[in-house]
């Protein structure tokens, strides 16, 4: 899919749209810029695109050859959600991460340049922190960090004590556990659960890409009783950070 739109960025010096021949680069940005977080790295732009049709505008500032900050970016515009552009839909964070005040205030500027020419009805970041006080916000999410401990025993007894006797029967029920490379498996248990519980489901292209895209870093962890799967999630992996993603 082709997204550098000239009318757009020729109006807007040093900024550029992320290009294939820019993915390592970007990439390796995103690996030592402590606000960015695992949703910035270019591969979203691929599953973005490839599984939803949605069209991408991942911003990035260069000064010297080397980039100073970006804002992946990905145009909705539906029916129930609206027209929008978001960094970024189907993440959990997003924004702007850049290691200067001036490639953020530029990205920031180029971000609602593109939302006024694109005429969205909104321009949504999902910061870990505040970036505009006086934006309009939600406190539907919460975000939970827990230090890993390198001795398994103590990780367990930090597990509330109700959670951790379920953990321990389960145990005691033999159940395994494997690390799967096909996303079938973990497809049919995520599909029964979110289907109990009344929410569509995403597609299996969709989980076949994230898998395929981000290879090592994302885990597919299945849980079976007698060679049967009971439970199954798929995890990510950046820089010190483990994130269960879907399950």
């Amino acid at each position: 899919m082709q997204n550098t739109d000239p009318l757009f960025v020729d109006g807007l010096p040093g900024i550029s749209v992320l290009s294939p021949d820019k993915f390592q680069a970007w990439d390796e940005f995103i690996m030592a810029c402590p606000e960015a977080t695992f949703f910035h790295r270019a591969g979203w732009k691929q599953v973005i695109e490839q599984a939803f049709g949605h069209k991408t505008w991942f911003l990035y500032i260069e000064e010297g050859g080397c980039i100073q900050g970006v804002l992946p970016l990905a145009e909705i515009d539906s029916l129930l959600f609206g027209h929008s552009l978001s960094a970024l839909p189907f993440c959990v964070y997003g924004g702007i991460a850049a290691i200067s005040d001036d490639a953020r205030i530029r990205l920031d500027q180029a971000a609602q340049m593109l939302a006024t020419y694109l005429k969205v009805d909104y321009l949504e970041y999902r910061h870990l922190h505040p970036f505009h006080h006086d934006w309009p916000t939600k406190d539907l999410y919460v975000t939970f960090r827990k230090t890993m401990d390198p001795d398994v025993e103590q990780n367990m007894l930090a597990i509330p004590r109700k959670q951790r006797a379920m953990v321990r029967k389960g145990m005691k029920y033999e159940l395994q556990s494997y690390l799967d490379q096909d996303t079938d498996h973990f497809f049919r248990a995520y599909s029964a659960s979110v289907h109990r519980l009344g929410t569509p489901v995403f597609s299996r292209k969709y989980f076949r890409l994230l898998k395929s895209v981000f290879a090592e870093d994302c885990e597919l962890l299945i849980i079976t009783k007698d060679e049967n799967v009971v439970s199954a999630v798929m995890s990510f992996y950046f820089r010190d950070e483990v994130l269960p993603y879907y399950g």
